[in-house]
This record gives C-alpha cells, sequence and structure tokens, in this order.
C-alpha cells in the first residue's frame, strides 16, 4: 500500500534562509520575489497536515508566486501604465501573503514560529517596496 499522505512538520526539515542585504540577490527584486515565493513554498510544506492548513497553503503558494511572476511580468511591460499595474498587483499579492502566512497555525514548533516570522516580515517588507515604486511613478 503506498501512503499518499504527506509527512508533518516533524518530519520535514526547514531550511532557515537568512536575508540579509549581503544575501546574493538581496538587491535584485526579481530574485527576491523568486525566493520568497519559494520559501512559502517549502513552509506550507512542512506545516501539519489540517484542512484550513490545505487551503490557507493553495492561497499562499498563489499569491507569493503571483507576486513573483508579475515583477516579471512588470519589467517586461510595454508601457509605463502598463508596469504601474503589474506593480500594483505586486503589492496586493505581497499583502495577500501576508494574510494567509499569518492565518497558518504552526503550534509549538519553534523552527516554524521563526520561519513563519521571516515570512511575514519579507511579505511587509516586499508590500512596502511595492508601494514606494508605485509611489513614484506618475501614470497619464
Amino acid at each position: 500500500m503506498i501512503n499518499n499522505q504527506a509527512p508533518n512538520y516533524k518530519q520535514v526539515p526547514i531550511i532557515k534562509h537568512q536575508i540579509t542585504n549581503k544575501t546574493p540577490g538581496y538587491f535584485n527584486l526579481e530574485d527576491r520575489t523568486f525566493n520568497f515565493a519559494k520559501r512559502c513554498r517549502d513552509f506550507v510544506k512542512s506545516l501539519p497536515r489540517t484542512i484550513s492548513h490545505l487551503e490557507y497553503g493553495k492561497q499562499l503558494i498563489r499569491s507569493s508566486g503571483s507576486q513573483a511572476s508579475n515583477y516579471i511580468e512588470a519589467n517586461e511591460s510595454l508601457s509605463k501604465k502598463d508596469f504601474f499595474h503589474r506593480i500594483k498587483i505586486c503589492r496586493k499579492e505581497a499583502k495577500e501573503s501576508r494574510l494567509w502566512l499569518r492565518l497558518c497555525e504552526v503550534g509549538d514548533s519553534k523552527i516554524l514560529q521563526s520561519e513563519q516570522q521571516l515570512l511575514i516580515q519579507e511579505a511587509i517588507e516586499l508590500t512596502k517596496i511595492f508601494s514606494a515604486i508605485s509611489a513614484k511613478l506618475v501614470v497619464s
């Protein structure tokens, strides 16, 4: 019999990602958004398997991946208006990622609590970055 059930968080080690301004790609927003999406995916994999985590996890993976992909699209935009629109979507998706992260219950696991807080902080920083970018744009 094949066991299709994912292992619980006690069986899946989380690799702690320390993001600092010395981290390669830290100042490259495309890399930073990509790494955020990967870390969110890894976080979801390590959560206890509950009905709420299945739903929150799906939403977190979608929103974190969306902000990364929309930033790539913003860089390939054909107009200033299109760039502005994509940056606003990135901001919205980063805020949404923060919501899903906050809704995940990690229990007593210090490792998961730490990673959750780091991801929430990164979502806040990305939101501020996208807000600053959009505030500097004047769309006609």
